[in-house]
Formats: C-alpha cells, sequence, structure tokens
C-alpha cells in the first residue's frame, strides 16, 4: 500500500532551515508558511468570510473547546457541519480541545466516551 504525504516540499534555503511548501486538502491547497486568522467560536471577528477570501487567507483556525460551547455541535450539524456553518469553503483547522482538558479540569468531565465540559 502507497500512501503520500498531503505535504510537499517546494523551496528550501541552503542557507538554513528555512522551506516553503504545500499542504493539500479536500478543501483546498495550503501554501506554507501561513498566516491562519482565527475563528475561535466560528467567526473570525470583524470580518466577512468574503473579506476574508480578499485578504488572501487560505485556512481559518478554530477553537474545539469554544465551537463545543457556543455555538455547540447540534447547531453546526445543522448547517452539515462546520464549513456549511461558517460559510467557508476554504480548509479549517481544529484544535484537539486537550489544552482545555488540562486547563479547565473543573468544568470537564472525562470518560472513555470522550470529554465534556460545562459552560
Amino acid at each position: 500500500m502507497t500512501t503520500t504525504s498531503p505535504f510537499s516540499l517546494q523551496h528550501s534555503s541552503s542557507e538554513c532551515r528555512a522551506r516553503c511548501g504545500e499542504v493539500a486538502t479536500l478543501h483546498g491547497v495550503i501554501e506554507t508558511p501561513v498566516f491562519m486568522p482565527v475563528g475561535t467560536q466560528a467567526t473570525v471577528k470583524g470580518v466577512t468570510p468574503e473579506n476574508l477570501v480578499e485578504l488572501g487567507a487560505q485556512i481559518i483556525l478554530g477553537n474545539t473547546y469554544h465551537l463545543f460551547i457556543r455555538p455547540g455541535h447540534a447547531l453546526i450539524r445543522e448547517f452539515g457541519g462546520l464549513h456549511g456553518f461558517m460559510h467557508w469553503d476554504r480548509p479549517i483547522l481544529t484544535d484537539s480541545g486537550g489544552f482545555q482538558i488540562f486547563s479547565l479540569q473543573e468544568l470537564a468531565t472525562i470518560t472513555e466516551e470522550g470529554a465534556g465540559f460545562r459552560s
């Protein structure tokens, strides 16, 4: 079985460890290095998705904990997922929520099925 990496190196420096590459995703190619606007609760504050495209944003970063608390997985599911909810057809990266499991232990419930939080 052969697997191909979603990352391809495009350029590398002979003088240092700097490099440029591309990450291929189902929602588009991301050229690296890349700036990721943060859409903590499924929105980049003060900027429309159209503005983000005009500004050249290739990917948006979301926070799993904040998405879970608000707007919540049920509402996101109603829109067919995070892309539909955000009106964003380009790549989205979300964190695992692991940091909040440790930093917000008093709000977390951890079971074999996963982690849950209360607001």
